[in-house]
């Protein structure tokens, strides 16, 4: 829902720091792998319980999330960048919860799975709609340039990581937080479904 606000603010120091790193030869793609993997161990750390580590790292990933993008921009996107991205971003968004659920399986399994379910709901309506989206030659830049149709929704990138922040700040508020970003998931799901619907009818 707030992707489209801020990346106007986001944009102009991303896509600085992305030519900067572009010139010095780094890869969009070693960046995408990097913050993948500080999301791994982000996820690690907080099945350990050592949340506030999770925090910190979790917001690296999403730095390094921004960034290949923005290397992207400056030195020409490729398809399999584009594929690496979204798939290394859905492992991570489903590593989080799992990772909760890991930390205390008593209280967090349940609304764990909730939140993966939602996750699958939503991911699943907008991966859909981007195929069909390319088939018939939609495109959208509200989002930032993306290698594929970015559909938007209540639960968005930018409202997924505040989730986990927050999670990562106060773990035992995992349940309600988790319960609640279920339910704005399913909405934004079954939204994005009627939003796709109404774009293809023949």
């Amino acid at each position: 829902m707030f992707d489209a606000r801020i990346r106007p603010l986001i944009d102009p120091p991303l896509n600085q720091m992305g030519q900067a790193l572009a010139a010095a030869g780094i890869s969009a793609n070693a960046v995408t792998l990097f913050g993948f993997a500080l999301g791994l161990v982000a996820a690690l750390a907080i099945a350990c319980g050592a949340t506030l580590a999770g925090f910190f790292l979790i917001g690296l990933n999403r730095l390094a999330d921004g960034l290949d993008g923005a290397i992207a921009r400056a030195s020409g996107k490729t398809d399999l960048g584009g594929y690496l991205d979204i798939t290394l971003d859905f492992f991570f968004y489903g590593a989080i919860p799992l990772a909760f659920a890991m930390l205390d399986p008593a209280n967090n399994a349940l609304p764990a799975a909730a939140l993966l379910c939602s996750f699958y709901a939503n991911g699943s309506a907008f991966l859909a709609f981007a195929i069909m989206a390319e088939r018939k030659q939609l495109t959208t830049d509200a989002r930032g340039s993306k290698s594929l149709y970015y559909l938007g929704g209540l639960a968005e990138g930018a409202e997924t990581i505040a989730l986990f922040l927050l999670m990562a700040l106060f773990p035992a508020w995992f349940p309600v937080l988790a319960w609640g970003f279920a339910l704005v998931c399913f909405v934004s799901a079954a939204a994005r479904v009627m939003i796709g619907v109404a774009a293809l009818k023949d």
